[in-house]
């Protein structure tokens, strides 16, 4: 798997000017199917991935943490929210909460999460890619891409299965 990742970056960076024009041609006009397309290939890349093998979002990269992520975290972990702030988040240059530090403080050594149950809504939808309107998130899929070989594999799948948007 390390090495996988460590050719994900470059790999990533090689199909990102072609990624970036196959995602504005969908943006402008998005197949009818187009959701039903990711679902379909979110699942056949996620019964042949798993994601424990992996981790790499974990620990390359922090999500988004709501008010309502936060509030949930915090009883779990039986702190106060502003507690939980303080010592696990930040807020960034876009005045949103996110993790302080990656890796995650709550990924294990084993790449389990240690809360798992109630972790934070980016992490349980992360890479993103069953997400309906698909469409309208194509610039979280260009960063994903470079993080997750799972996202990386769904966009070149879904790059053969609409030619014409290639």
């Amino acid at each position: 798997m390390q090495e996988q990742l460590q050719d994900l970056s470059g790999r990533a960076k090689d199909m990102h000017n072609e990624n970036k024009k196959f995602f504005a041609k969908l943006k402008k006009k998005p197949p009818k199917q187009l959701d039903q397309l990711m679902h379909q290939l979110h699942e056949d890349e996620f019964e042949r991935s798993e994601c424990l093998d992996c981790a790499n979002c974990c620990k390359t990269t922090g999500p988004l943490f709501t008010d309502k992520d936060i509030v949930r975290i915090a009883k779990h972990l039986r702190l106060k929210p502003q507690r939980f702030i303080e010592t696990y988040l930040k807020v960034d240059e876009d005045g949103d909460h996110v993790l302080q530090q990656v890796p995650c403080a709550f990924l294990g050594a084993d790449n389990y999460c240690s809360i798992y149950d109630v972790r934070p809504k980016a992490c349980s939808e992360f890479p993103h890619t069953n997400r309906k309107k698909f469409e309208k998130i194509s610039n979280l899929t260009l960063k994903n891409v470079a993080v997750c070989p799972a996202a990386f594999n769904i966009v070149e799948a879904m790059k053969k299965r609409l030619p014409n948007y290639s």
